[in-house]
C-alpha cells in the first residue's frame, strides 16, 4: 500500500471514528468529491467502520473503498427516516456503485385529466400537473378491460376540445358522433349535468383504486332505492352499471375477503446476469389490482434484503400505496412507522405471497427468452458461466468431452467419444474407438484404455484439449478417467461425472476431491443440457456398437473372397441365390453371371485342390 493511500485510508477511519450510533444516511466521494455512493444504516458508525475491515473479501466492495476520498452523513430519528433518506438520496444524485432499477420500457398509464369535464385516457407522458394518473400497467390487456369498463358503464367524453361552464351555458359546442353512437351522455351541450358526470368520474376513480366492492355495494343501494320509489327506468340503468362491474370484477384474481388492503413482495435472483427481479402486488379488497415486475442490477453484490429494503419505499412512492401491511418473503430488521411486514406461512397471505413469486419468475423466463432470441448465444454462454460458477473451474467450459462404452458380455466392445463447444454438438470432432487391448466385459480398464488413446494423440498432434470431462458414469469411472489424465498424461483437465439413479435416470453432477455432488435443480436447464450431452454420448457408442454387430451378422464368405466387390457379389446372388449355390456351381455358370476371370477367382477359392488343372483348361469365353 503506497504511502498516500495509507494516508487517505486513516484519515477515513478518523471521520468513521467520529460518526454517532444512530440511524442515518452517509455519502461515500471520490477524488473529484462526486458521490459514488449512498447507503443507510441503523447505526452509522458500525456499519461504514465494516468497510474498512481487512477481512472484507468481496471484490466489488474493496474496488468501491479504494475510489472514497471522502464521508459525509445525515443523522435521523428513525429506520424508516433513513430509508426514504437513502431513496430520495439515490434519485437525486444517481451514484455508481449504488442499485440499478433498469426501467428501460415505459409502460401506460390512465390517466384523468383536471378540466373542467375530465377525460379518462390511457398514456406514457407522465405530466402530474395535468391529471391524475393510475398505474402503470404491465399487462396492457388488464388496462383496456378497465378503461373498456369504464366507457360503458359511464360514458366519458373522448373528445379533446377545451370545454367551460360559459361555453356550455352559451350553446357553444355541437353534439360529435360519439354522442349519436350512445357512447357520449353529451355534457358539452347540457344533456347531462355536470354534478353527475362528476359524480361518474368520482366512482370511475374507485375502480382505477380497486375499491370494487365499496362501488357494488354503492350502485346496489341507488338501485334499490330508486326501485322503492317507482323510478324503474334509472333503477335500471343502475342496475346495467351494476352488472357490468360485477362482471369485470368475477374476472380478477380475488385471494379473500377478509384482505383489504396490503402490498405484496418477492424476489427472484439472476445470478448470471447480476440482476434481480422484484415484483410488486397491490391487494385491496380482496382482489389483486395492480401487479408490475421491475429489474434491479447488482452492484456490488448486495444481498436480497438489501435490495429489496431499497425497493420498497421506492415502489410504494411510485404507486402511492399506504397499505399499512406489507407482505414480504423474509424476516427485515428495518421498519416502517406506517406500516409492519408480514412473512406468511399458511392461508391466503401465503397464497398471496406464492403468486407474486410466480408473477416475477415469470418474468425473469420471458426476459431471458427475449434476449435469447435476439442473441442465441447468450443461452450457451450462460450455462457455461452457470457451469463455471457450480463446479468452481479456472476457465470457461467451452470445450467438453464424454466418453461411453458399450458391449453385450464383452464381443464387440466399443467406446464414443461426443465433443460439445460452446455447449452445441460439434460432430466433426466426435471420435469412435473399438476397444483392443481389453479381454471381456471390463468397462473401467476400457475407458482407460479410450481416454489414453484419445489424449495421448491430441497431445501428440499438438490439437486443442478440452477444459472439462465429463463420464457417463459415478465415483468409479471418475476415478479411472482421473488416474489416466492427472496420473498418467500429467493433465490438468477437470473432470466431472453423471450419475444415474436405480431406474437408470440421470439424477446427480459429481465433481471435486474428494468426489462430492454438485446441487442441480433437476429442472433447470443445466440439468437437461448436461443430461443432453450424455443421451448424445450414449446414442453415438450404441448405434457404434449396433453398426458393428450388424456388419457381423451379415457377414457371408463371399465377402472374403479378394477381389470380388459388392457389385459381383450381388450378382452371384441374384442368379444362384445362396453361398451354397455357388459353392457347387460350375466354371461356365459362374462365368455367365460375373465373367471369366471373376470366375476363376471364386471358383477357385471354393476348389483350391480339386481341379485347378480343369479350370487353366478351360478356353476363355
Amino acid at each position: 500500500m503506497t504511502k498516500d493511500n495509507q494516508e487517505r485510508i486513516a484519515r477515513l477511519k478518523n471521520i468513521v471514528l467520529n460518526m454517532p450510533e444512530k440511524p442515518g444516511s452517509y455519502q461515500f466521494y471520490d477524488k473529484d468529491h462526486t458521490i459514488i455512493y449512498v447507503g443507510k444504516a441503523k447505526r452509522l458508525k458500525s456499519r461504514v467502520a465494516s468497510y474498512f475491515h481487512t477481512e472484507v473479501d468481496r471484490f466489488k466492495t474493496k474496488v468501491l473503498v479504494s475510489k472514497i476520498c471522502d464521508i459525509s452523513y445525515t443523522v435521523v430519528n428513525t429506520e424508516e427516516d433513513a430509508l426514504l433518506l437513502e431513496n430520495s438520496l439515490i434519485k437525486k444524485y444517481n451514484p455508481r456503485y449504488n442499485v440499478l432499477l433498469k426501467d428501460g420500457k415505459t409502460y401506460p398509464s390512465i390517466c384523468i385529466t383536471k378540466d373542467y369535464l375530465p377525460r379518462i385516457f390511457k398514456t406514457r407522458t407522465i405530466n402530474r400537473r395535468g391529471g391524475t394518473y393510475y398505474g402503470p400497467y404491465s399487462h396492457i390487456s388488464s388496462m383496456y378491460n378497465i378503461l373498456e369498463l369504464i366507457g360503458k358503464i359511464y360514458k366519458p367524453r373522448k373528445c379533446h376540445q377545451p370545454i367551460t361552464r360559459e361555453g356550455i351555458a352559451c350553446g357553444k359546442y355541437k353534439a360529435c358522433l360519439e354522442y349519436h353512437i350512445h357512447n357520449c351522455y353529451g355534457p358539452c351541450i347540457g344533456r347531462q349535468s355536470y354534478d353527475d358526470y362528476m359524480e361518474n368520474i368520482r366512482q370511475a376513480r374507485e375502480i382505477l383504486k380497486g375499491n370494487t366492492r365499496e362501488l357494488s355495494e354503492l350502485l346496489y343501494k341507488q338501485m334499490q332505492t330508486l326501485a322503492e320509489h317507482l323510478q324503474f327506468e334509472r333503477a335500471e340503468a343502475i342496475k346495467q352499471r351494476y352488472l357490468l362491474l360485477q362482471s369485470f370484477v368475477s374476472r380478477s384474481e380475488v385471494v379473500s375477503h377478509t384482505i383489504t388492503d396490503v402490498d405484496v413482495f418477492s424476489i427472484t435472483d439472476d445470478e448470471a446476469n447480476h440482476n434481480a427481479y422484484i415484483n410488486y402486488m397491490h391487494v385491496k379488497n380482496g382482489t389483486v389490482n395492480q401487479s408490475f415486475t421491475f429489474e434491479y442490477h447488482r452492484k456490488l453484490d448486495e444481498t436480497d434484503v438489501d435490495l429489496l429494503l431499497t425497493a420498497i419505499p421506492d415502489i410504494r412512492e411510485r404507486f402511492g400505496s399506504s397499505a399499512r401491511e406489507i407482505i414480504v418473503p423474509f424476516e427485515l430488521e428495518w421498519a416502517l412507522h406506517d406500516a409492519t411486514f408480514t412473512v406468511p406461512q399458511r392461508g391466503d397471505k401465503r397464497h398471496l405471497l406464492e403468486l407474486s413469486e410466480m408473477n416475477s419468475r415469470q418474468y425473469k423466463f420471458d426476459r431471458l427468452k427475449q434476449a435469447e432470441k435476439l442473441n442465441p448465444e447468450q443461452k450457451q454462454t450462460r450455462l457455461m458461466k452457470e457451469l463455471q460458477q457450480k463446479l468452481h473451474l479456472e476457465h470457461l467450459p467451452y470445450q467438453i468431452e464424454c466418453f461411453d462404452n458399450s458391449n453385450i458380455s464383452g464381443t464387440d466392445a466399443v467406446a464414443g467419444c461426443v465433443v460439445f463447444k460452446g455447449m452445441k454438438p460439434s460432430k466433426k470432432d466426435y471420435r469412435k474407438y473399438t476397444i483392443k487391448t481389453v479381454e471381456g466385459p471390463d468397462d473401467y480398464a476400457s475407458m482407460q484404455e479410450v481416454v489414453r488413446r484419445r489424449y495421448s494423440r491430441i497431445l501428440e498432434e499438438g490439437a486443442t484439449l478440452p477444459d472439462l470431462i465429463i463420464t457417463d458414469g459415478g465415483k468409479g469411472q471418475m476415478d479411472v478417467v482421473s488416474a489416466v489424465v492427472h496420473g498418467e498424461l500429467g493433465l490438468s483437465i477437470p473432470v466431472a461425472g453423471l450419475a444415474k439413479d436405480d431406474r437408470h435416470r440421470t439424477n446427480e453432477l459429481l465433481y471435486g476431491d474428494p468426489i462430492r455432488t454438485v446441487g442441480l435443480d433437476v429442472k433447470g436447464e443445466l440439468f437437461h443440457a448436461l443430461t443432453r450431452i450424455q443421451d448424445e454420448v450414449h446414442r453415438y457408442a450404441i448405434t457404434f456398437h449396433r453398426d458393428k454387430r450388424s456388419k457381423h451378422a451379415l457377414h457371408s464368405e463371399l465377402d472374403d473372397i479378394r477381389g470380388i466387390g459388392p457389385k459381383s457379389k450381388e450378382a452371384l446372388l441374384a442368379q444362384l441365390k445362396t453361398v451354397k449355390a455357388i459353392k457347387s456351381a460350375d466354371i461356365q455358370t459362374l462365368t455367365a453371371s460375373i465373367g471369366a476371370t471373376k470366375a476363376r477367382v471364386v471358383y477357385q477359392h471354393f476348389h483350391p485342390d480339386g481341379e485347378s488343372d480343369t479350370i487353366a483348361n478351360q478356353p476363355t469365353l
